[in-house]
Formats: structure tokens, C-alpha cells, sequence
């Protein structure tokens, strides 16, 4: 890895550190999400960076894909993930974390032991580590908190951590947080680790759009407004996702419809919302490594 890419992605994490606890500081019960979103939006181009994507502000059993538009009056409740990405000259840092806006502190424990098992994790994770001890390490914790605690958690096994590159939050290698074989070893790379703890079932289902997009095919629009918003978002985004506030803050307009027509017509891809099979909350932890000249180094820690 080139000198310049890993100086990229330090300053990526750096930034995405400090936005995370300037956040902190603004996340109330019953503050909109869409005041959350536009100051983590501006933080990140205030610091020297770009949104890698849209900031998730996932609610309870929403794990994932919730962004909110510019009229959104959603106010953050229960418990609230907050999911940011932070890309400088194309190199990404990938960061969560989980905030109890309950009274009684209902998510104290799910979010202790969240923070214990990504804590574990970062043991296992050297030079040459096989993508199976993410799983294994993952297991112990979680069986080893449930039986001292007499807790029932589990992971969402289908939620996973994910290779980063150039301008791409998921890069194609997967590393699960479940029990499996995958002996590849880890050699200079960049990737997040995220796992997900819930009180449910361990699963998810797809359902509504939230608001979030991305290129997913070079197909050429028919229109005159669909052509110029498609090579906006292909000059600007390139193959990292995006929302409807971006797109309205430069100024296009009848966007609902455009973007509308050209999902139809497969140019672009809304990621549908992530939710908890039986309904129960999610808390979310997430950090990027970058293995680099057999060293390790936590980007967003």
C-alpha cells in the first residue's frame, strides 16, 4: 500500500473520530434526525473530508439504510445508531456507534456488551489473521456475557463486516460475526468490523426504502433531466452511495421524480431498510483497520 493512500486513510479516521464525539454532544431524546444529519454532513467537509455515504440514523430495530430528507420529522428515540463514513481523496473510514436515550437506560446492558465484543475483536486482528477468528471470538463473548449476565443476546449474522476501497464502501470481502470456515488471511487491507446485538431473533428483513442510492449501472439515461442529474452523481459520487438532501442542497430540482425513473429503470439502487426479524432493537458498534506493512492500526479509535 503506497505511502499517500495510507496517510488518506489515517486522515479519513481522524476526521471521523473527531465528528463522532461532536455528534455525542448533539444526540438528545428528541432532537430531529435531520439536525443530526445536515451538522454530521457539514462536520466532515468543515474537517477536510467528504460523507463516504450517508450518515445512517437508525432507529430501535432499524439496524440499517435510514437517512432522513430535508422535511424529515423523525426525532431520535430508544435507542439510536448512528453509522458514519468519512472519505478523503477516495479512501474511507467506516465508523458506529450506539447512544440509550431511554430513561431507565432499557439498551445499558445490549450496548456494554457491544462495545465488549468489537473490543475483542481487535485482539484477534494481526497480520495474517483468517477471517474465521473474527466469527470465533465473537461467539465466546457473546455466550460468556449471556450466561454471567443471564441475558439472551445474539448477533445479527447476516449484518457483517465488509473490505473498504477506493471510493467503495464494500469492497467485496465479507468478514462474518458468526461461527464459520473462511480461512482467507487478512494481508494489507482496509476494513470495518461491525457487529450488531439484539435481543431478537438474530436476523433481518428488507423493507421500505430509506433514502439512500447509488450507481449500479453505467446504462445511459433517456431524458435531458435525468441525463445531467446521472452525470452529476457520476462525476461527484462515483460508486459511493448518496441521498435526496445532497442532491437538493446543489441546487437540482423534481428530483423525487428523476431519481424515481431512474431506479425503475435499474441506473440506480435504493437500499432498502434493514429491520430485526422479531422486531426487537439493535445497538451497533464499528471501527476500520488498516493492515499495512505488518502493522495494524485502528483508524477510528
Amino acid at each position: 500500500m503506497e505511502k499517500s493512500e495510507i496517510e488518506d486513510y489515517l486522515k479519513a479516521g481522524k476526521i471521523a473520530r473527531e465528528v463522532k464525539e461532536y455528534a455525542r454532544n448533539l444526540i438528545k431524546p428528541g432532537v430531529k434526525l435531520i439536525t443530526l444529519a445536515l451538522e454530521i454532513d457539514r462536520k466532515i467537509e468543515e474537517l477536510g473530508g467528504e460523507p463516504a455515504f450517508p450518515v445512517n440514523l437508525s432507529l430501535n430495530e432499524v439496524a440499517a439504510h435510514y437517512t432522513p430528507e430535508l422535511d424529515d420529522e423523525t426525532v431520535a428515540n430508544g435507542i439510536l445508531k448512528v453509522d458514519l463514513g468519512v472519505c478523503v481523496r477516495g479512501y474511507i473510514a467506516d465508523t458506529a456507534f450506539s447512544v440509550d436515550l431511554t430513561e431507565d437506560k432499557k439498551f445499558e446492558k445490549m450496548i456494554k456488551l457491544n462495545k465488549e465484543i468489537l473490543k475483542e475483536i481487535e485482539k484477534v486482528i494481526k497480520p495474517g489473521f483468517k477471517i474465521y477468528e473474527v466469527g470465533e471470538k465473537v461467539r465466546e463473548i457473546l455466550e460468556k456475557f449471556n450466561k454471567e449476565n443471564d441475558t439472551d443476546f445474539s448477533v445479527i449474522k447476516s449484518l457483517s463486516g465488509h473490505e473498504l476501497g477506493k471510493d467503495k464502501v464494500h469492497a467485496g470481502l465479507t468478514i462474518s460475526n458468526y461461527r464459520n470456515e473462511n480461512v482467507t488471511e487478512i494481508y494489507d487491507m482496509a476494513f470495518a468490523i461491525e457487529p450488531f446485538v439484539t435481543t431478537g431473533v438474530g436476523d433481518i428483513y428488507e423493507s421500505k426504502e430509506g433514502g439512500i442510492y447509488v450507481l449500479q449501472t453505467d446504462r445511459p439515461a433517456r431524458d435531458k433531466d435525468s441525463r445531467k442529474l446521472l452525470d452529476f452523481i457520476k462525476n461527484k459520487y462515483k460508486t459511493k452511495p448518496f441521498c435526496l438532501r445532497w442532491l437538493e442542497k446543489e441546487g437540482f430540482t423534481r428530483i423525487k421524480f428523476v431519481i424515481s425513473n431512474l431506479v425503475k429503470s435499474g441506473i440506480l439502487h435504493q437500499y432498502p431498510l434493514l429491520i430485526e426479524k422479531s422486531k426487537a432493537s439493535i445497538s451497533q458498534f464499528e471501527h476500520t483497520f488498516l493492515i499495512s506493512d505488518g502493522k495494524v492500526l485502528c483508524t477510528t479509535k
